[in-house]
């Protein structure tokens, strides 16, 4: 049975919070079998399919929880926190299952959500493939980088570039198709987030029924309410910044744990690092910049939030000052991480331990092109007034 959630705000979120902290013990054991074959063990998946939470952003009409923005920070926070491929794997699977709920047309929702289950979903938001306009629907090819948590749903949303077609229509779409549809790579062998399965994934001259497909950038909601009026970057700025803070939370309590009982210097001046005025400053600094990076990205999500219960998608200098939040907690994070990692001196360098995880964990999480400098460019064109000023330029 998959949990329900309550509908009053702070019940939701303390439930929500309630079901990650659950699924503690299963993220854990998981956490080497991912490390080693490069996705999710099964288990890890039913676990979080079963609590309920890959739908915990997913429109309340489809069985949802249907969480606001504030709230979704805080639950993949607190799923990085503990096991970051597990929390970014949630991030991405409840964000392209809302995706697919909010937008699609109602005949393929009631396919896809067969008897009224949710399925599990993957999806890449870039643009990288083709669509050629057809009776009815589209001849789609395209490879796909990046495909979080591939190997293990059972429908996957991308983005293509529609060439021909009517002057008056969308030259950019979202489609939706069966996994098994799909090629998928196995490519996936990287420093960091090794546990997330982002295998690239391909369609070659597949046909997308027009019922599986929605328009670009300025589509609008068939379903939910607000949170689906943030737009691109600000549905992913969320995710981005839970995923950096917790992560940066996770290294932070290693290496304070650590600090109890390691010890540093040479023979006759062994110091406990926690005894050390250096890691004192280090853990109290870092700290206070973990709130502060979370406090700009929540002041930011806040704004836009106001914006969208009005009805109206954030204007782009908000959505360029989410996105650059994003970048920003990121940053910050891997600043912590590193950090982190040097005061755990050589115990951190085996790769059972918790901090050269956390290393590379952000270190990966920070190359995503929606945390890249230009998420600042383009917050200080909006500042500096400039007209053709764009949040995802």
């Amino acid at each position: 049975m998959i949990a329900t959630f309550p509908e009053q705000r702070e019940a939701k979120r303390l439930a929500l919070l309630d079901a990650v902290e659950g699924l503690r013990d299963v993220f854990l054991a998981g956490s080497d079998e991912a490390e080693a074959t490069g996705t999710l063990p099964q288990a890890t998946v039913d676990a979080i399919y079963d609590s309920g939470l890959f739908s915990f952003k997913t429109p309340q009409v489809l069985g949802g929880a249907e969480a606001d923005p504030m709230i979704q920070l805080d639950v993949i926070e607190a799923a990085s926190r503990i096991e970051p491929s597990a929390g970014w794997c949630l991030m991405i699977g409840a964000g392209s299952l809302a995706n697919l709920s909010a937008f699609l047309p109602g005949e393929a929702i009631d396919e896809i959500f067969a008897g009224g289950k949710a399925p599990m979903a993957a999806g890449v938001a870039a643009y990288s493939g083709e669509a050629t306009p057809v009776e009815g629907g589209f001849r789609v090819s395209g490879t796909w980088a990046f495909g979080s948590g591939i190997r293990h749903s059972q429908w996957v949303t991308a983005g293509a570039m529609v060439i021909g077609g009517k002057p008056d229509s969308p030259r950019q779409i979202r489609i939706c198709v069966p996994t098994s549809q799909v090629q998928i790579h196995d490519n996936w062998h990287v420093v960091g987030l090794r546990g997330t399965g982002s295998c690239d994934y391909s369609l070659s001259d597949v046909f997308v029924p027009q019922r599986f497909t929605w328009g670009g950038p300025e589509a609008r909601p068939q379903r939910g309410g607000p949170a689906f009026l943030l737009g691109r970057p600000g549905a992913q700025t969320t995710g981005h910044c839970g995923f950096a803070i917790g992560v940066g939370r996770r290294a932070l309590d290693g290496v304070t744990e650590l600090a109890q009982s390691k010890k540093r210097g040479y023979l006759g001046s062994m110091t406990l690092l926690a005894d050390r005025g250096s890691f004192q400053r280090a853990v109290g600094e870092s700290d206070l910049r973990l709130r502060g990076a979370r406090a700009v990205a929540l002041e930011a999500i806040e704004d836009a939030w106001e914006s969208v219960c009005q009805g109206i998608t954030p204007p782009g200098p908000i959505q360029a000052r989410m996105r650059a939040s994003a970048a920003y907690t990121t940053e910050v994070a891997a600043d912590v991480v590193s950090q982190a990692f040097r005061f755990g001196g050589g115990t951190a360098m085996y790769t059972s331990h918790v901090l050269q995880k956390c290393l590379r964990d952000i270190n990966a999480a920070a190359q995503h092109q929606m945390v890249s400098d230009r998420a600042y460019e383009n917050h200080g064109q909006f500042i500096l007034g400039f007209p053709d000023a764009n949040p995802m330029g």
